[in-house]
Protein backbone atom coordinates (compact mmCIF):
# COMPACT_ATOMS: atom_id res chain seq x y z
CA UNK A 1 0.00 0.00 0.00
CA UNK A 2 1.30 3.17 -1.16
CA UNK A 3 1.39 5.81 2.18
CA UNK A 4 2.41 9.57 1.55
CA UNK A 5 4.80 11.45 3.89
CA UNK A 6 3.21 12.61 6.35
CA UNK A 7 4.41 16.01 6.49
CA UNK A 8 1.67 17.87 5.23
CA UNK A 9 -0.72 15.52 6.28
CA UNK A 10 0.62 16.53 9.93
CA UNK A 11 0.67 20.31 9.13
CA UNK A 12 -2.93 19.57 8.26
CA UNK A 13 -3.27 18.50 12.13
CA UNK A 14 -1.07 20.78 13.37
CA UNK A 15 -0.35 24.41 12.14
CA UNK A 16 3.38 25.75 11.06
CA UNK A 17 5.68 26.82 13.75
CA UNK A 18 5.38 30.47 11.87
CA UNK A 19 1.14 30.47 12.59
CA UNK A 20 -0.14 31.99 14.94
CA UNK A 21 -2.81 29.90 16.82
CA UNK A 22 -5.75 32.99 16.38
CA UNK A 23 -5.15 32.03 12.62
CA UNK A 24 -6.28 28.24 13.14
CA UNK A 25 -9.72 27.21 12.04
CA UNK A 26 -11.45 27.03 15.35
CA UNK A 27 -12.93 23.57 14.66
CA UNK A 28 -11.11 21.47 17.09
CA UNK A 29 -8.84 23.51 18.83
CA UNK A 30 -9.26 25.19 22.30
CA UNK A 31 -7.46 26.03 25.64
CA UNK A 32 -7.04 22.91 27.24
CA UNK A 33 -5.67 22.32 31.37
CA UNK A 34 -2.08 21.93 30.88
CA UNK A 35 -2.53 19.32 34.13
CA UNK A 36 -4.73 17.25 32.01
CA UNK A 37 -2.74 16.14 29.72
CA UNK A 38 -0.56 12.90 30.08
CA UNK A 39 2.55 12.15 27.77
CA UNK A 40 2.25 9.80 24.92
CA UNK A 41 2.99 5.90 25.70
CA UNK A 42 4.77 5.63 22.27
CA UNK A 43 7.13 8.44 22.49
CA UNK A 44 10.22 7.32 21.07
CA UNK A 45 12.22 10.15 22.51
CA UNK A 46 14.56 9.15 24.97
CA UNK A 47 16.36 12.16 25.78
CA UNK A 48 15.19 16.12 25.60
CA UNK A 49 18.29 18.74 25.40
CA UNK A 50 17.47 20.90 29.14
CA UNK A 51 19.00 23.79 27.75
CA UNK A 52 17.19 24.05 24.87
CA UNK A 53 13.76 23.10 26.60
CA UNK A 54 14.68 26.01 28.75
CA UNK A 55 15.05 28.29 25.84
CA UNK A 56 11.90 27.73 24.50
CA UNK A 57 9.94 28.02 27.83
CA UNK A 58 11.43 31.40 27.79
CA UNK A 59 9.78 31.73 24.61
CA UNK A 60 6.63 30.93 25.64
CA UNK A 61 6.20 33.25 28.40
CA UNK A 62 7.12 35.95 25.87
CA UNK A 63 5.33 35.20 23.05
CA UNK A 64 2.81 32.14 24.07
CA UNK A 65 2.46 29.39 22.03
CA UNK A 66 2.52 29.65 18.43
CA UNK A 67 1.94 26.09 17.69
CA UNK A 68 -0.95 24.06 19.54
CA UNK A 69 -0.05 20.19 20.57
CA UNK A 70 -2.23 17.44 19.25
CA UNK A 71 -4.18 15.59 21.57
CA UNK A 72 -7.17 12.71 21.85
CA UNK A 73 -9.87 12.48 24.36
CA UNK A 74 -9.03 9.58 27.05
CA UNK A 75 -11.86 7.28 27.84
CA UNK A 76 -11.93 6.83 31.19
CA UNK A 77 -11.61 10.23 32.23
CA UNK A 78 -12.37 12.65 30.00
CA UNK A 79 -9.06 13.82 30.15
CA UNK A 80 -6.65 13.89 27.02
CA UNK A 81 -3.79 12.08 26.36
CA UNK A 82 -0.30 13.64 24.19
CA UNK A 83 -0.49 12.43 20.19
CA UNK A 84 1.95 15.26 19.32
CA UNK A 85 4.04 18.08 20.88
CA UNK A 86 5.51 16.70 23.14
CA UNK A 87 8.83 19.03 23.43
CA UNK A 88 6.23 21.91 23.51
CA UNK A 89 4.02 20.44 26.52
CA UNK A 90 7.79 19.98 28.41
CA UNK A 91 8.16 23.29 27.54
CA UNK A 92 4.91 24.91 28.52
CA UNK A 93 5.44 22.86 32.13
CA UNK A 94 8.64 24.42 32.67
CA UNK A 95 7.16 28.04 32.22
CA UNK A 96 4.47 27.29 34.62
CA UNK A 97 1.64 28.32 32.54
CA UNK A 98 -1.79 26.76 33.08
CA UNK A 99 -3.86 26.57 29.85
CA UNK A 100 -2.32 24.95 26.67
CA UNK A 101 -4.03 25.25 23.32
CA UNK A 102 -4.76 22.32 21.42
CA UNK A 103 -6.19 20.72 18.37
CA UNK A 104 -8.23 17.94 19.77
CA UNK A 105 -8.72 14.95 17.35
CA UNK A 106 -10.11 11.79 17.46
CA UNK A 107 -7.16 9.15 16.43
CA UNK A 108 -7.02 5.10 17.20
CA UNK A 109 -3.91 3.59 18.71
CA UNK A 110 -2.17 2.80 15.49
CA UNK A 111 -3.13 6.17 14.46
CA UNK A 112 -1.21 7.41 17.34
CA UNK A 113 1.53 5.44 17.31
CA UNK A 114 2.43 6.16 13.56
CA UNK A 115 1.83 10.61 14.93
CA UNK A 116 3.96 10.08 16.99
CA UNK A 117 6.72 8.16 15.77
CA UNK A 118 6.82 10.17 12.11
CA UNK A 119 6.78 13.94 14.01
CA UNK A 120 9.78 13.00 16.17
CA UNK A 121 11.77 11.17 13.68
CA UNK A 122 11.60 14.40 11.16
CA UNK A 123 13.12 16.61 13.75
CA UNK A 124 16.39 17.51 13.04
CA UNK A 125 17.79 17.44 16.53
CA UNK A 126 16.51 14.16 17.62
CA UNK A 127 19.86 12.16 18.45
CA UNK A 128 20.78 8.96 15.49
CA UNK A 129 20.11 6.46 18.10
CA UNK A 130 16.56 8.01 18.82
CA UNK A 131 15.89 8.20 15.16
CA UNK A 132 17.26 4.52 14.71
CA UNK A 133 14.67 3.65 17.55
CA UNK A 134 11.59 5.38 15.70
CA UNK A 135 12.24 3.51 12.55
CA UNK A 136 12.83 0.30 14.19
CA UNK A 137 9.41 0.92 15.60
CA UNK A 138 7.93 1.92 12.27
CA UNK A 139 8.84 -1.45 10.77
CA UNK A 140 8.33 -3.68 13.88
CA UNK A 141 4.75 -2.37 15.14
CA UNK A 142 3.25 -1.28 12.07
CA UNK A 143 5.05 -3.76 9.87
CA UNK A 144 6.21 -1.12 7.37
CA UNK A 145 9.10 -1.72 4.87
CA UNK A 146 12.61 0.09 4.53
CA UNK A 147 11.05 1.97 1.92
CA UNK A 148 7.82 2.66 3.05
CA UNK A 149 9.38 4.25 5.85
CA UNK A 150 11.83 6.73 3.62
CA UNK A 151 8.14 8.06 2.11
CA UNK A 152 6.88 8.45 5.24
CA UNK A 153 9.08 10.71 6.71
CA UNK A 154 9.97 12.16 3.69
CA UNK A 155 13.92 10.87 3.71
CA UNK A 156 15.66 8.72 0.89
CA UNK A 157 15.71 4.61 1.87
CA UNK A 158 19.57 4.34 2.95
CA UNK A 159 19.41 7.46 5.22
CA UNK A 160 16.83 4.76 6.97
CA UNK A 161 18.71 1.35 6.19
CA UNK A 162 21.75 3.17 7.93
CA UNK A 163 20.30 4.31 10.97
CA UNK A 164 18.67 0.73 11.82
CA UNK A 165 22.10 -0.36 11.32
CA UNK A 166 23.75 1.30 14.48
CA UNK A 167 21.04 -0.43 16.71
CA UNK A 168 23.26 -3.69 15.70
CA UNK A 169 25.84 -2.02 17.97
CA UNK A 170 26.71 -2.61 22.09
CA UNK A 171 24.71 -0.56 23.94
CA UNK A 172 27.55 1.41 25.43
CA UNK A 173 28.42 2.43 22.11
CA UNK A 174 24.79 3.36 21.54
CA UNK A 175 24.53 5.80 24.83
CA UNK A 176 27.97 7.37 23.24
CA UNK A 177 26.26 8.18 20.30
CA UNK A 178 23.32 9.26 21.97
CA UNK A 179 25.07 12.00 24.45
CA UNK A 180 27.34 13.14 21.38
CA UNK A 181 29.99 11.08 22.27
CA UNK A 182 30.79 9.83 19.05
CA UNK A 183 29.37 10.75 15.82
CA UNK A 184 26.79 8.38 13.97
CA UNK A 185 29.47 8.68 11.54
CA UNK A 186 32.33 6.78 13.86
CA UNK A 187 29.81 4.44 15.04
CA UNK A 188 29.00 3.30 11.39
CA UNK A 189 32.35 2.62 11.05
CA UNK A 190 32.53 0.55 13.61
CA UNK A 191 30.17 -1.97 12.60
CA UNK A 192 32.82 -3.43 9.93
CA UNK A 193 34.16 -5.00 13.24
CA UNK A 194 33.02 -8.75 14.16
CA UNK A 195 33.31 -8.35 18.05
CA UNK A 196 31.13 -6.53 20.37
CA UNK A 197 34.02 -6.63 22.49
CA UNK A 198 36.25 -4.94 19.59
CA UNK A 199 33.96 -2.12 18.88
CA UNK A 200 33.95 -0.62 22.50
CA UNK A 201 37.42 -0.98 22.78
CA UNK A 202 37.68 0.68 19.48
CA UNK A 203 35.30 3.17 20.49
CA UNK A 204 36.55 4.18 23.54
CA UNK A 205 40.13 4.35 21.64
CA UNK A 206 39.04 6.82 19.40
CA UNK A 207 37.13 9.27 21.67
CA UNK A 208 40.26 9.35 24.05
CA UNK A 209 42.77 10.55 21.14
CA UNK A 210 39.68 12.41 19.61
CA UNK A 211 39.84 11.06 16.10
CA UNK A 212 37.28 11.99 13.03
CA UNK A 213 35.69 9.95 11.19
CA UNK A 214 38.04 9.68 8.17
CA UNK A 215 40.66 8.66 10.40
CA UNK A 216 38.85 5.79 12.48
CA UNK A 217 37.85 4.19 9.17
CA UNK A 218 41.91 4.10 8.54
CA UNK A 219 42.18 2.45 11.94
CA UNK A 220 39.70 0.20 11.28
CA UNK A 221 40.68 -0.65 7.95
CA UNK A 222 43.90 -1.58 8.94
CA UNK A 223 43.21 -3.94 11.94
CA UNK A 224 40.44 -5.77 9.20
CA UNK A 225 43.93 -5.99 7.07
CA UNK A 226 46.11 -7.04 9.68
CA UNK A 227 43.32 -9.89 11.11
CA UNK A 228 42.76 -10.79 7.42
CA UNK A 229 46.71 -11.44 7.26
CA UNK A 230 46.87 -13.51 10.33
CA UNK A 231 47.44 -17.06 9.06
CA UNK A 232 44.46 -19.45 10.23
CA UNK A 233 46.08 -21.78 12.40
CA UNK A 234 44.84 -20.75 15.60
CA UNK A 235 42.06 -22.94 16.65
CA UNK A 236 38.58 -22.10 16.81
CA UNK A 237 38.42 -22.52 20.96
CA UNK A 238 40.97 -19.35 21.17
CA UNK A 239 39.09 -17.18 18.77
CA UNK A 240 36.07 -18.00 20.92
CA UNK A 241 38.00 -17.02 24.25
CA UNK A 242 39.28 -14.09 23.03
CA UNK A 243 35.97 -12.85 22.06
CA UNK A 244 34.08 -13.63 25.46
CA UNK A 245 37.23 -11.77 27.13
CA UNK A 246 36.51 -8.73 25.08
CA UNK A 247 32.75 -8.70 25.63
CA UNK A 248 33.27 -9.10 29.39
CA UNK A 249 35.89 -6.50 29.66
CA UNK A 250 35.17 -3.71 27.04
CA UNK A 251 38.76 -3.68 25.69
CA UNK A 252 40.98 -5.81 22.97
CA UNK A 253 42.43 -9.24 24.41
CA UNK A 254 45.25 -11.27 22.43
CA UNK A 255 45.41 -15.03 23.43
CA UNK A 256 49.10 -16.37 22.55
CA UNK A 257 49.67 -19.88 22.87
CA UNK A 258 52.90 -21.44 22.80
CA UNK A 259 54.07 -24.58 23.09
CA UNK A 260 53.98 -25.29 26.96
CA UNK A 261 51.66 -22.24 27.89
CA UNK A 262 51.80 -18.61 26.61
CA UNK A 263 50.27 -15.10 27.26
CA UNK A 264 46.63 -13.16 27.60
CA UNK A 265 47.42 -9.28 26.75
CA UNK A 266 45.21 -7.00 27.62
CA UNK A 267 45.50 -3.64 25.93
CA UNK A 268 44.11 -0.70 27.68
CA UNK A 269 43.81 3.36 26.61
CA UNK A 270 44.96 5.52 29.57
CA UNK A 271 45.18 5.80 33.08
CA UNK A 272 41.28 5.69 34.06
CA UNK A 273 41.24 2.65 32.05
CA UNK A 274 43.50 0.49 33.72
CA UNK A 275 41.80 1.36 36.48
CA UNK A 276 38.64 0.18 35.40
CA UNK A 277 40.22 -3.49 33.85
CA UNK A 278 42.19 -3.56 37.81
CA UNK A 279 38.57 -2.69 39.84
CA UNK A 280 37.37 -5.92 37.38
CA UNK A 281 39.70 -7.90 38.17
CA UNK A 282 39.55 -7.23 42.07
CA UNK A 283 43.25 -6.13 42.18
CA UNK A 284 42.14 -2.37 43.06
Amino acid sequence: MHRKALGKGLEALIPSSGTSTMDVPRAGLREIPIDQVEPNPHQPRTKFDEPALRELADSILASGILQPILVRRRSDDGGFQLVAGERRLRAAQLAGIDQIPAVVKEVDDQEMLELALVENVQREDLNPIDEAKGYHSLATRLTMTHEQISQRVGKHRSVVTNALRLLALPPEIQDMVSRGTLSAGHARALLSLDSPGDQLATARYIHSKGFSVRRTEALINRKLRRKHSRPRSRSADLADMEARLQQRFATKVSIRAGRKGGKVEFEFYGREDLERLLEAWAVL
